[in-house]
């Protein structure tokens, strides 16, 4: 009984990770939108309640564009266009 549970009974179904859709990269399938440290209201999409920048697997950014996401988001608080906690 190597395989069963300590009821004797038949071990649990496994089940299947679910693969979902490759988020696309918005700033390479949208020429004209432009990552600036300016622009809070874009910046804010792309920070999380807590005031956290978002990772590429949830905002579906590429390497790239992620890297210019960072280090504007971290240019919009040092000028405090954006909070750094937000409570």
């Amino acid at each position: 009984m190597p395989y069963g549970n300590k009821d004797g009974g038949a071990a649990p179904m496994r089940r299947r990770p679910m693969h979902r859709r490759r988020k696309v990269c918005v700033f390479c399938s949208d020429e004209n939108q432009v990552i600036d440290y300016k622009d809070a209201n874009l910046l804010r999409k792309y920070i999380s309640e807590r005031g956290k920048i978002l990772p590429r697997r949830i905002t579906g950014t590429c390497a790239k564009h992620q890297r210019e996401l960072t280090t504007a988001i971290k240019r919009a608080r040092q000028v405090a266009l954006i909070p750094y906690v937000i409570e």
